[in-house]
């Protein structure tokens, strides 16, 4: 590792807690008629405050599962889940969450569906569309603001997503992709304006994508998840590129180059696997 790269990487303070802490959690689905699905098996992460953490796996093997336990949208069956050192009890109020869809208002201006997610708080109007023009500037979209969602592209769509989850000030930021419905080319900007954004103030996040190259170009960590089902976490990778990064340049590094062939030489071995299942059903019932 670099010396730059070292000193931009992400490391709590001596005694401070973690901004998220996943210990030996396991998460299993009850279905009705059927053996309880087991999900997750014993497994744990800790992401430190300020560590930008990407999630990889094959399809179905629990990434989201881990993103709604952190965002206390569903308790575990086993282990704990604490938030800055506290035991989470409930939703996560620290937390933010961007979904792979967004969930804009579709009669509400850019502007409204920013405001509303500090109107719900409880802050006037007039001081909430104050502070949601400012972060529609930051996301450079300062003259979309009136705007309405079926006015935008995708990419505008998801910079009106991501100043609404911003605006809020969450402590944590989980995100499950994203930029997926995005093409190539919108999701690298995307991936460098999120990059900014969180140079600003440093919140921890836990990101989950599909794409390695995205996860090596945004990420101070990348964790591997094995094939479900009882997927567990099975590689924990630092990535040593220096930062402030551009999620497009950072692809021609040669070091990036070899950051993906170490990591994808692991998780490719989990990817073949879930298809494998899928041809052996395919051919079970032909």
């Amino acid at each position: 590792m670099t010396a730059t790269a070292r000193a931009m990487t992400a490391e709590a303070p001596a005694g401070a807690p973690l901004a998220v802490a996943l210990d030996d959690i396991s998460i299993s689905f009850a279905i009705k008629g059927r053996p309880v699905f087991k999900a997750v098996a014993p497994t744990s992460l800790h992401v430190n405050e300020g560590e930008f953490v990407a999630i990889v796996g094959p399809t179905g093997c629990g990434k989201s599962t881990l993103l709604n336990a952190t965002a206390g949208l569903l308790a575990p069956a086993g282990g704990t889940v604490s938030i800055f050192g506290e035991p989470l009890v409930g939703l996560n109020a620290r937390a933010g969450y961007l979904f792979q869809q967004d969930a804009l208002m579709p009669w509400k201006t850019a502007l409204d569906n920013v405001a509303i997610a500090l109107e719900i708080g409880g802050l006037r109007r007039l001081e909430a569309q104050t502070q949601a023009r400012e972060w529609l500037k930051r996301v450079g979209l300062a003259r979309f603001t009136e705007r309405y969602p079926h006015e935008l592209s995708g990419g505008q769509r998801k910079r009106v997503a991501l100043a609404q989850m911003l605006i809020r000030q969450p402590k944590i930021l989980l995100m499950d992709e994203p930029f997926g419905p995005l093409d190539a080319q919108t999701r690298q900007i995307m991936g460098t304006l999120l990059l900014r954004l969180w140079a600003q103030d440093r919140k921890a996040v836990l990101f989950v994508t599909h794409d390695l190259e995205e996860a090596i170009a945004l990420s101070d960590r990348v964790v591997i998840m094995s094939a479900g089902p009882e997927a567990r976490i099975i590689g924990d990778y630092p990535i040593d590129l220096a930062r402030p990064r551009d999620a497009a340049e950072i692809r021609l590094d040669p070091r990036f180059h070899a950051l993906h062939r170490t990591i994808w030489n692991q998780l490719k071995a989990e990817v073949a696997k879930t298809y494998g299942d899928e041809l052996a059903a395919e051919e079970v019932s032909s």
